[in-house]
């Protein structure tokens, strides 16, 4: 099957955080031999198996909208340039798409599902967290819907607790079938060796949204002999405390070889539109404790005191922190938190082989 898959952000390099997930599931569909893989995403080195499938100038201007912050961001915050955007976003991936003749496009993010208007070719949806602030913009449900009247369609969200929303708006259009990312086999392979000082990290965008109450509630929790250790891009203007060690943009090599190994523990405690956030799934491959805000993308993934814990005030902060800075329970938390990741998660692989079931299904 020739399948054109596409985004709006990918790793321009190894140390790039941007859309790390694509690559991953990029290289796994590349690995199957019934799928001849075209990628369709901003410039980055390819996977074995993917054959790009840029035109022309596609590669700039991918590559300066990524440095604007990218469709979704600019269609929130601007519509104005964000609509513009969308329409060369439109024009571009149509013309890809005449050229590659694909039986099947597989669209991440549903701004990129609105390039197949007019055209009549299945495709594979993949809606995530933030598409959720996409539904919200005056005239994005009814032009989807059309687009989806034209085709068979599945929309595959990367967590269960989305489908209900999407049965209701697009369920007489669309099949919603729930598709879950894989991780990378080599985070349960990482091995952690716990000592003090115990050291918690945040992996996120710094947004206000994303960093939610973790500020206000950790205030003189963390200090010597409790470390918290900050990772991502400063996406918005947010001050961040001077008893918080912030280490800027990450990447996922260093993490799972520096960071994960030594950590205590995982701890997001985000008001945002999640998905099922891949850093989440990957610590808990690792084998770390996750602390995370009762969200129901994070209800979605932790069995609270089992596989990790939910918290909603900062006392709950502080109980998790002292029940999981016993070693056994950290161990035990940490393991139950693995042995589910394998058991209904999985690797890119495993998560290839559904995707690839669904191409067949909306071939037959």
């Amino acid at each position: 099957m020739r399948v054109l898959l596409t985004a709006t952000s990918y790793p321009a390099d190894a140390q790039a955080w941007q859309g790390r997930f694509i690559v991953d599931m990029a290289a796994a569909l590349g690995r199957r031999a019934d799928i001849d893989l075209q990628l369709w995403a901003p410039p980055g080195a390819l996977p074995p198996g993917v054959n790009s499938g840029l035109l022309d100038d596609d590669a700039a201007w991918l590559a300066a909208l990524l440095a604007r912050g990218g469709i979704a961001r600019l269609l929130r915050k601007n519509r104005m340039a964000g609509g513009l955007a969308a329409l060369g976003l439109l024009r571009r991936q149509q013309r890809a798409l005449r050229r590659q003749h694909p039986a099947v496009v597989h669209a991440n993010w549903l701004q990129n599902a609105l390039a197949l208007w007019s055209t009549r070719t299945p495709a594979l949806v993949t809606v995530l967290g933030s598409d959720y602030g996409l539904l919200d913009l005056p005239g994005m449900v009814p032009m989807l819907r059309r687009v989806f009247r034209q085709r068979r369609t599945i929309m595959a969200p990367n967590a269960a607790w989305m489908a209900t929303q999407l049965e209701r708006l697009f369920g007489d259009l669309a099949e919603i079938r729930p598709v879950h990312f894989g991780v990378d086999a080599r985070w349960f392979a990482v091995d952690r060796k716990l000592a003090p000082p115990w050291r918690w990290l945040v992996v996120s965008r710094l947004t206000p949204d994303k960093i939610g109450d973790l500020f206000a509630w950790g205030e003189g929790l963390f200090g010597i002999g409790r470390e918290l250790h900050l990772f991502g891009p400063m996406q918005e203007e947010v001050m961040v405390p001077n008893w918080v060690h912030y280490h800027g943009a990450t990447h996922p090599a260093a993490l799972r070889d520096e960071w994960f190994p030594q950590a205590a523990g995982l701890i997001t405690l985000s008001r945002h539109d999640e998905g099922r956030p891949q850093v989440m799934l990957e610590a808990m491959a690792a084998g770390l404790p996750v602390i995370a805000s009762d969200l129901p993308a994070h209800r979605d993934l932790i069995r609270h005191r089992e596989t990790g814990w939910l918290v909603g005030s900062r006392e709950e902060l502080q109980s998790a922190l002292h029940f999981l800075e016993t070693l056994e329970q950290n161990k035990n938390i940490g393991q139950a938190a693995r042995c589910w990741i394998k058991e209904t998660v999985g690797d890119w692989d495993d998560c290839a082989a559904r995707y690839a079931a669904c191409y067949k299904d909306l071939l037959k």
